[in-house]
């Protein structure tokens, strides 16, 4: 059985909607990011980036969201696209894996999270956040879903993201993008989202952002955590 490491954030996600669309049995392992249990070194066996999510499947680890859907779309044979559309969504899975989930988390790190304002950062990456929100709303104009004409991995990687419109943007109702809002509600409305919701739900993550859950999230902002440097 999968043993899928989660905290409930945007990524890990995207992880559970599709385990929950796909009936996929899976056991929950919870990794509380805020005491820092992803720098144990049990986990980062599983995944050496220190993040939730990942996937050990019989033995295989699998970290990344975008790499653990890709895989289990292919381990399950469901929404994964057919061939015909195979280099389009690799396209947009690259897409959002390089720009908008990271540019979204790092508009709400600098918008609400970062120890001081800085507003060159504030701006750049909400900014670049909008423009990739704005390219899917263009694409999403004529379409029903974001990869030919069936709900896919790709829809799913987005939705994880995308739910968190107002941190990113400061726009929970996507005002400013009608087309994606409007894929955002179809997705939204499908009974796995609920499900995907309610993963996790009877744990006690902790909530509170104290100076030990700081450390944890960001240890690189701190100089007693610094790699070693050297000359070549």
């Amino acid at each position: 059985m999968i043993r899928f490491y989660f905290h409930p954030r945007p990524n890990p996600m995207k992880v559970a909607l599709f385990l929950e669309e796909t009936d996929t049995p899976y056991e929950l392992v919870p990794v509380d990011t805020l005491k820092g249990e992803q720098h144990r070194p049990e986990f980062r066996a599983i995944n050496p980036n220190g993040k939730t999510p990942a996937i050990e499947d019989d033995g295989v680890r699998v970290f990344d969201s975008n790499a653990i859907l890709l895989y289990l779309s292919e381990k399950t044979g469901q929404l994964g696209g057919v061939p015909e559309t195979r280099a389009e969504l690799l396209s947009w899975m690259m897409f959002l894996a390089s720009g908008l989930g990271p540019y979204s988390g790092q508009s709400v790190h600098f918008n609400h999270a970062a120890p001081e304002k800085i507003p060159y950062a504030m701006n750049r990456y909400r900014r670049e956040a909008q423009r990739h929100y704005d390219v899917l709303n263009t694409h999403l104009s004529d379409r029903t879903y974001i990869v030919g004409d069936d709900y896919s991995i790709a829809d799913i990687a987005a939705w994880g993201w995308i739910d968190k419109a107002g941190l990113v943007l400061g726009d929970p109702e996507l005002t400013d993008f009608p087309h994606l809002k409007e894929w955002f509600d179809r997705i939204n409305s499908r009974p796995a989202v609920a499900r995907a919701r309610a993963v996790g739900q009877d744990i006690q993550f902790q909530s509170e952002m104290d100076e030990p859950a700081k450390r944890a999230l960001y240890p690189q902002n701190y100089p007693e955590n610094e790699p070693a440097t050297g000359t070549l």
